[in-house]
């Protein structure tokens, strides 16, 4: 990957194509939420949905009847988790492109959303969380940790560090923690709670409460922080250590601080929503083909596209048929599977 070089012209055109695509996607985004809100088993029209939230917003005294219910306590939490995980995931994958200089790198390919589910899963089958006081989101963001740091260990072995040292460490530890996960998952012992855990895994958001939105709003709020400070950074990053470290970047402190970032931001979604693959890997893809790899633009771009993408995939998930809600983690890997490999395509094409 090449690091973005522009002139003050190109540069100013790209700030322009930048401004247009956040506009577009927050209007997008607006749209989404309203839709997800509106459609179900019930419908309830666009308009009145606005009223309800009005209402409540303003602190008047919600209208009697289902509608202020179905709006308000049931879709509008679940519909503004799906933006916030979408937002999550979208800033982690291009972190972690930018980290091992791949921009078809999947956030899971370093194996932290594998150690993040393990933490996850042991919380709620063993109580593990709950017997050290953390929880489950404490659990995952725990078992995303120790998973950054086997990963890390590894990688820095011999005192140098390769971009596919880093891969093949995260994908071999990865795949043993995902192999611990599932033994963990078949010693349930209750089967309700193996189906519950089996859902989760493939990705759900049934069930969200505005209680459950405060931790992912302030882990995505921090992350997007910590990115957007050290977005120059991560354009030297691009280049290649050795000229990252001459144009005066710590690299290995930049490592460390990607690493944590996306810990966090992968334990706190895989908490709150399970694992949910493709959305990071393809949303920089696509916002890098719109605006460029200029991360001062390219961040912000990737939260809006992850969170109008997962908003409209959970609302696809739970409308597509009558009766059953489809796992989100099943969508995406319809949806991203075709598009990742057209991609790969068009890569081998331009060797």
């Amino acid at each position: 990957m090449k690091a973005p070089t522009v002139t003050p012209a190109a540069g100013g055109r790209a700030a322009v194509r930048a401004g247009v695509a956040a506009a577009v996607l927050a209007l997008a985004l607006a749209v989404s939420l309203t839709l997800a809100v509106s459609l179900g088993a019930v419908h309830v029209p666009p308009g009145e949905v606005w009223t309800v939230l009005a209402r409540r917003l303003s602190g008047q005294p919600p209208e009697p009847g289902t509608r202020d219910l179905i709006v308000w306590q049931l879709r509008t939490p679940r519909a503004l988790l799906a933006a916030l995980v979408g937002a999550g995931l979208g800033l982690v994958g291009t972190a972690v492109q930018a980290l091992v200089r791949n921009p078809l790198a999947d956030p899971y390919l370093l194996g932290i959303s594998s150690g993040a589910t393990l933490g996850a899963v042991a919380a709620t089958v063993l109580g593990a969380g709950a017997g050290l006081g953390i929880g489950l989101s404490g659990a995952a963001f725990a078992g995303a940790l120790t998973a950054f740091a086997l990963v890390w260990a590894l990688a820095r072995r011999g005192g140098g560090f390769a971009p596919l040292r880093l891969v093949l460490a995260g994908i071999g530890i990865g795949q043993f923690l995902s192999g611990f996960t599932s033994f963990l998952v078949l010693q349930a012992g209750d089967e309700q709670r193996t189906r519950g855990v089996l859902f989760w895994l493939m990705g759900s958001l049934g069930g969200t409460t505005w209680s459950q939105l405060a931790l992912p709003a302030a882990a995505v709020a921090l992350g997007a922080i910590v990115l957007q400070a050290r977005a120059r950074a991560l354009n030297a990053l691009l280049v290649g250590e050795e000229t990252a470290a001459g144009l005066g970047v710590d690299t290995v402190r930049l490592r460390r601080e990607l690493f944590a970032v996306t810990s966090l931001l992968t334990g706190t979604m895989v908490a709150v929503s399970g694992a949910i693959g493709f959305v990071g890997l393809l949303v920089p893809h696509v916002c890098r083909l719109l605006v460029g790899a200029d991360h001062r633009r390219l961040l912000p771009l990737a939260a809006l596209a992850g969170a109008v993408l997962l908003t409209a995939v959970d609302t696809l998930a739970r409308t597509a048929l009558p009766a059953q809600e489809v796992p989100i983690g099943v969508v995406t890997a319809l949806l991203g599977a075709p598009v990742l490999l057209y991609l790969l395509d068009r890569r081998g094409e331009h060797r």
